[in-house]
């Protein structure tokens, strides 16, 4: 059984709206004819070199990845350029390419934040940052806990529902406080430290947050902090994506989730429990 590609960016796009994304994102069809046959698609994070080898390699027909290609403005794509490339690899082996980035992780249902706040096993989760024309749409997502539990133990947690990373779950905050409401954000969700905040969170998980903005919220009374991997982060969603599109497809394509690890960190040094008591030098 097989649809036309057409088909397949219609399913996406009706799950996760492009109109959602942010101005400066780069969603949808990258490449790919849209009258060509689909029969297999496989759903990974990053569009990397390995995955793509992937996709060819299990003889899919469609990419579908949360991060683009293409995210800045290009003028060609050469095969003697890294993305280039991929582009050309795509193109000679007739895969297509299709991202789902910022408008998966506002949409209103089966997008990032939801299966991110699912995994965690929060209950009863809405957004953290509601979009303005549609209250079950936007950004994060807020929700309690099962049951109370420890920072430490939320950490631990997160540990294990998560893919494991080099950097692990990093806590800002008193590990022995109380965690009942959690407030969520796949990938970069710095910006949502003062939301989740106002929301009533105990603790915010989210990734890359930096030195001061860490260090600031703590002063100001703000939430718990976990940072984890930008990956780790964002995997939940490829199971809870690929599932809905073999639904709404009807089963008439099959659906894969790439085994491909594209964390882009491979090493860390030193002691996860190292205290800086000593000095900086």
């Amino acid at each position: 059984m097989a649809v036309q590609l057409g088909d397949v960016v219609a399913a996406l796009e009706a799950r996760y709206d492009p109109a959602l994304a942010e101005s400066w994102d780069a969603v949808g069809l990258v490449c790919g004819d849209p009258g060509e046959t689909v029969r297999r698609v496989l759903f990974a994070v990053d569009p990397t070199a390995a995955v793509v080898d992937e996709v060819i390699e299990t003889g899919a027909d469609l990419l579908v990845t949360h991060h683009p290609l293409l995210l800045t403005a290009v003028h060609g794509v050469p095969a003697d350029d890294p993305k280039g490339r991929l582009v050309h690899r795509l193109i000679r082996a007739g895969v297509g390419l299709f991202t789902a980035h910022t408008n998966a992780d506002r949409a209103p249902a089966d997008g990032v934040n939801d299966a991110l706040a699912a995994v965690l096993g929060l209950m009863d989760a809405v957004p953290l940052e509601p979009a303005a024309t549609d209250p079950r749409a936007g950004l994060g997502r807020v929700g309690r806990l099962a049951a109370p539990m420890t920072l430490r133990e939320f950490a631990e947690h997160a540990a294990a529902v998560l893919p494991a990373t080099v950097s692990g779950v990093r806590v800002a905050g008193d590990v022995e406080a109380i965690v009942r409401t959690v407030a969520v954000c796949g990938g970069s969700g710095g910006s949502l430290v003062g939301a989740a905040g106002r929301a009533g969170a105990d603790v915010l998980l989210t990734s890359d947050l930096t030195h001061h903005r860490v260090s600031e919220s703590l002063d100001s009374g703000g939430p718990a902090l976990c940072d984890v991997g930008h990956f780790a982060s964002e995997w939940p969603w490829l199971p809870v994506a690929a599932e809905v599109l073999h639904r709404d497809l009807t089963g008439r394509v099959e659906v894969a989730v790439s085994g491909r690890r594209t964390d882009p960190w491979t090493w860390r040094a030193g002691q996860d429990t190292r205290t800086a008591e000593h000095s900086a030098g």
